[in-house]
């Protein structure tokens, strides 16, 4: 989470924002008139502008000429000073503007001082067309001289900015929050697996079940049934009904659902239709390389840009960056990496979750029955290194892993091994501007503990991942891992600045327990090393399912969950009690997320606490996802495939805002995310962002001047608007779009296996299974279950069994197993579901004991 704010603005310390243009706002009591000659019938006086933009009054307007080339907003403004504004006053701002050349202008409303801040700010699209502009905002602070300033510059031609009636009063009344959301039959807008579940939600007054008809795309009725009343949704305030069609599996494009004669977005059926969210969302990492040309043969003309920051003016190159003053006196080669989040800047925390995610697409592959390598391999993304023999997604990870490495601090420094916590502008990167436009110094940061361990754990997971592929870098990774490793354990808490965010996000974490869990499970991985374990183990983390996978999702802030997922598939040393603890923590975590989706009138697997929406709320529901589709990896289960898939339902177009926040992907996409180059709102000639790209989505908090403007009173889950200033509900990152590569993937493979469903197994004629109890002390006792078969064989089990005296079991390792009561319920990994014809395979169990420790009376094996 950070703010993006232009370099003018970057001491914003007022709330304010755009309101659509043309609305008509009714005054309470409009007050006196604040601005002097906003008619201009009496000359130019008292209006200002800045030297190079002479303005003067023709045909009754103010018209300035505003000369080419000039690079930012502010380098041409017309203004006037001496405006009291009252803070807690709600104004009226009315203009009417044209110009000889289509721009985005910038209209403020601010200290005519430095810090500049802002009262109002809004960004209007000026053409040569007449335009009357009226915005609403509250002054949430005051000031006696406050400034009007036009900003106008930024144009690459040169053109004529004319202006006419402005008005500045107080008295006005804030327009209601009343969002557009289309239909009010909500559904997934990309579509439904053909053998998966498919659920929608129907926002109504009514309190009695509704007819559904679920239509083709020529109209005829191919299913119907009844909707069920869900009551009023905490997340929206809306009385909501929901529905289910998951029997009807016909494939086909142009469904629609309609209810009390309201027709849904249109959305397909089938088994194909994840593939190219999965590749256009791997793209994106693409799309924001640093250093590097990107390449219209890959992307398209409308994305080719030159590279940024390689010394080629205006830009400073990142080959040579110095630190901020009196933080060190070298300079690293930091070039390449990712972008963070359309902004210039360059962060390892963020960088390292998002690397390992990307790295995860690839090794999810190589530990899960099912899941497919060959649209990620070699030749198949938009990477200019196809054909080296590598697998795309792992040539797309190594961009930015070469970035994480170049952030440590070198050998024979005092803070040798520790990483640099980022690098980016020494003032926030204007808006918008191409990387290679941008003129800023750029700058190191100080290292930080927890920039050090993503460095650590990235860099062990890279060691195991490469060494097939290139040896000398996967032992370069891992050697930078573990130097990392032991600079984080010799200075444990150097904690990034939370007040270091100028030009740059802070990202301070208070709390650094996680990544130590998540490096050291990382590193046990790459070397089997047991100190590694032992950290892993003695973790206060380990074991905790809610302090390890948090209610509100994994972040950059919160990460013990990837090395816990990494446990729980990867191949290592750990023994089956040790195996059982960490599975056990997922599936845990995987049944309370699954739960929330099964409550959720959306089907959303996120139920934050207090339903407050967090910033990037879209991210931790992908993240809830993966652990989610990891336990339906492990156990085979349904239910927590399912909640992944109404997961996708949300984030694709079944949520209250009937809106797809996937760029690209259904009839009501996200167009305007905030990011620097993908700004066609601001700047036509830029494109939006490419296919693929995620917005954060809804942020309760309100943290940006656009959302606090604009959604005041909305209910969390309605907290978004699809703006480009709007950096809290529509910002795009890298650490949002690698979960949604990851669940795509998953997503994508369900359906090349027919949605991921099938025959269940059922039990073997001739195979049973085997009660005993090995190791018994006071309190507690040790259990195991054997099946074996004779005569027939089992794909897949479930066994169950009632304990007689009250045991209480307390983990499991090779089963997943339940306890409800006295009833005990197992059933298989993905790794020993199958039992041969004359063979067996057994799980073991703790639990613990009062009074007495009898066996269960039977032991049945029920699938």
């Amino acid at each position: 989470m950070r703010r993006h704010i232009p370099r003018a603005l970057a001491a914003v310390l007022v709330a304010g924002a755009l309101a659509a243009p043309g609305g008509a706002a009714a005054a309470a009591d409009e007050g006196p008139e604040l601005i002097v000659n906003g008619d201009f019938a009496a000359g130019t006086d008292p209006w200002w502008w800045t030297p190079d933009n002479p303005a003067t009054v023709v045909d009754g307007r103010l018209c300035a000429e505003v000369p080419a080339g000039t690079a930012n907003p502010w380098d041409a403004i017309v203004g006037q000073n001496d405006l009291p504004i009252e803070a807690g006053e709600t104004y009226a701002l009315r203009y009417t503007a044209t110009a000889t050349t289509p721009v985005t202008i910038r209209t403020n409303v601010q200290q005519a001082v430095e810090p500049w801040a802002q009262f109002f700010a809004s960004a209007d699209q000026v053409t040569d067309t007449a335009q009357t502009f009226e915005h609403i905002f509250t002054a949430t602070a005051g000031d006696e001289a406050a400034q009007l300033a036009f900003q106008i510059g930024g144009s690459d031609t040169a053109y004529t900015f004319c202006v006419d009636d402005v008005s500045l009063r107080g008295g006005a009344e804030r327009p209601p929050y009343d969002p557009d959301t289309g239909s009010p039959v909500r559904v997934n807008q990309v579509g439904y697996l053909t053998e998966g579940p498919k659920n929608g939600t129907f926002v109504t007054d009514a309190t009695e079940p509704l007819t559904w008809t679920l239509n083709a795309a020529d109209g005829t009725e191919k299913a119907s049934g009844t909707t069920v009343p869900a009551g009023t949704d905490p997340t929206s305030l809306e009385n909501v009904h929901t529905f289910a069609f998951g029997d009807f599996t016909e494939a086909g494009e142009g469904y629609t659902v309609t209810i009390d004669g309201q027709t849904s977005e249109p959305f397909t059926i089938g088994d194909d239709i994840y593939g190219t969210l999965r590749t256009d969302a791997l793209a994106y990492f693409y799309h924001n390389r640093s250093g590097i040309e990107i390449d219209a043969d890959l992307v398209g003309e409308e994305y080719a840009r030159p590279a940024g920051h390689v010394n080629v003016a205006p830009n400073q190159g990142d080959d040579d960056v110095p630190c901020q003053p009196g933080v060190c006196d070298y300079t690293l080669d930091a070039a390449g990496g990712w972008y963070d989040a359309g902004d210039h800047g360059k962060y390892v925390v963020n960088g390292g979750i998002a690397a390992a995610q990307v790295m995860s697409v690839y090794e999810r592959t190589l530990t899960t029955e099912g899941a497919d390598g060959e649209p990620i391999g070699d030749g198949k993304l938009a990477v200019p290194e196809q054909g080296n023999g590598v697998p795309d997604v792992l040539d797309e990870a190594r961009w930015q892993l070469e970035f994480l490495m170049s952030m440590q601090v070198p050998a024979g420094e005092e803070l040798a091994g520790m990483a640099h916590h980022k690098l980016h502008d020494e003032q926030w990167t204007g808006l918008p501007l191409l990387p290679h436009e941008d003129p800023q110094p750029r700058e190191l940061h100080p290292a930080s503990t927890a920039a050090t361990l993503n460095l650590a754990a990235t860099g062990a997971q890279c060691a195991r991942l490469y060494a097939d592929f290139d040896a000398e870098f996967a032992d370069r990774c891992l050697s930078a891992a573990r130097t990392a490793y032991t600079a984080a354990e010799a200075h444990p808490d150097m904690l990034a600045d939370p007040n270091d965010g100028t030009g740059g996000g802070a990202y301070s974490d208070s709390n650094v327990s996680d990544e130590f869990y998540w490096a050291a499970a990382e590193l046990y991985l790459a070397t089997g090393e047991d100190a590694y374990l032992q950290d892993v183990l003695g973790s206060p983390l380990h074991g905790d399912a809610e302090a390890v996978f948090p209610r509100g999702g994994m972040s950059w802030g919160a990460t013990a969950g990837l090395g816990a997922l990494d446990l729980a598939t990867v191949d290592s040393g750990l023994t089956d009690a040790q195996l059982g603890v960490v599975r056990g923590m997922v599936t845990d975590a995987a049944d309370g997320y699954a739960a929330d989706a099964a409550n959720a009138a959306y089907g959303v697997p996120y139920a934050p606490d207090g339903g407050r929406y967090v910033w990037g709320s879209n991210s931790q529901v992908l993240n809830n996802m993966v652990v989610l589709a990891t336990a339906h990896g492990l156990t085979g289960e349904s239910g927590y495939r399912d909640a992944v898939l109404t997961g996708l339902d949300y984030l694709l177009g079944r949520n209250p805002l009937n809106q797809s926040y996937v760029t690209g992907y259904g009839e009501r996409d996200s167009k305007n995310q905030h990011h620097r180059f993908w700004a066609n709102q601001l700047d036509p000639s830029l494109p939006n962002p490419a296919p693929g790209s995620i917005a954060g989505g809804p942020d309760s908090q309100l943290e940006d001047p656009v959302a606090e403007q604009e959604l005041q009173g909305c209910p969390p889950a309605m907290c978004y608007i699809d703006h480009i200033e709007s950096y809290s509900t529509n910002e795009i990152t890298i650490n949002w779009n690698a979960p949604l590569a990851w669940i795509a993937g998953y997503a994508d493979d369900l359906g090349a296996a027919d949605g991921g469903t099938g025959p269940g197994p059922g039990p073997g004629e001739e195979c049973a299974a085997a009660y005993s109890v090995p190791n018994e002390w006071p309190g507690g006792f040790t259990g195991s279950v054997t099946l074996s078969c004779d005569g027939a064989s089992l794909d897949g089990w479930t066994v169950e069994w009632d304990f007689p005296d009250g045991q209480r079991m307390t983990n499991a390792w090779n089963a997943v197993c339940t306890q409800s009561g006295t009833t005990v319920s197992c059933r298989n990994t993905p790794y020993n579901g199958a039992v041969p014809d004359g063979g067996s395979v057994s799980f073991g169990f703790n639990a613990g004991w009062s009074g007495a420790n009898g066996a269960p009376e039977e032991v049945k094996l029920v699938g």
